[in-house]
C-alpha cells in the first residue's frame, strides 16, 4: 500500500487479521518510557540479543503489529533476508499510555496465541508493568503485576534486573 501511494511512510498503522488498525500517537511519557528501556537494555543484552524497537514482528493471519519494544535473538542477517516471528523473539514489551485496553483485549491475546514467550505491558497511567508468560490460546496462563518499587527481570535474561520505577519514567506523586 505504500508502494501505491494508500499508506505514507509517517503513517501509525499495524496490519491486525488483516486490518490496517490505526495507531495512537506517541505521547511525551511513552516516547520518553520507550527511550529509557532501549537505554536501559541495549548494553545489558549485549551481543545476546537484538534490540528490535517500533519494528514490525509477523505473526500468523496477516497481523504484523509493531510492538514498542522487541528482543529477538541475534541472526547473522540481522532480520534483513526475513521477517521476524514468534520463534525468534525473547521478550515484546507494549507501553500503554492511551492504548492499555488495545493491548490487552487485542494484541495480547494475537500475541499468546502465536506463542510469544513473554510479554511486558507497560500501563504508564496504572504505574505497573504486567508481566505475561506461559503463551495460551487465549492469552497468558501467566500474569503477574509489579508495581513502584519492584523491579522485573525477563525470563530469558535473568540477570538483567529493572526497576519499575526507572521504566515508568516519572517519579510517583508522593516522591521527590
Amino acid at each position: 500500500m505504500a508502494e501505491a501511494g494508500i499508506l505514507h511512510e509517517d503513517d501509525r498503522v499495524e496490519l491486525i487479521e488483516g486490518e490496517i488498525v490505526q495507531m495512537t500517537p506517541i505521547g511525551r511519557r511513552h516516547a520518553a518510557c520507550v527511550a529509557e528501556l532501549t537505554r536501559l537494555l541495549v548494553p545489558m543484552v549485549g551481543q545476546r540479543a537484538l534490540l528490535w524497537p517500533q519494528n514490525p514482528i509477523t505473526l500468523p493471519d496477516d497481523t504484523e503489529p509493531q510492538p514498542d519494544i522487541v528482543l529477538l535473538r541475534p541472526r547473522a542477517d540481522r532480520y534483513l533476508q526475513d521477517d521476524a516471528h514468534p520463534d525468534d523473539v525473547l521478550l515484546l514489551v507494549e507501553v500503554a499510555d492511551t492504548s492499555q485496553r488495545y493491548d490487552q483485549l487485542v494484541k495480547l491475546p494475537l500475541y499468546g496465541r502465536a506463542g510469544v514467550p513473554e510479554v511486558w505491558i507497560v500501563d504508564l497511567p496504572g504505574e505497573v508493568i504486567e508481566v505475561h508468560r506461559r503463551p495460551a490460546p487465549g492469552g497468558y496462563a501467566q500474569v503477574e503485576r509489579v508495581g513502584r518499587g519492584g523491579a522485573v527481570a525477563p525470563a530469558a535474561f535473568p540477570d538483567i534486573v529493572l526497576p519499575v520505577d526507572t521504566i515508568l519514567v516519572l517519579p510517583s506523586p508522593a516522591g521527590p
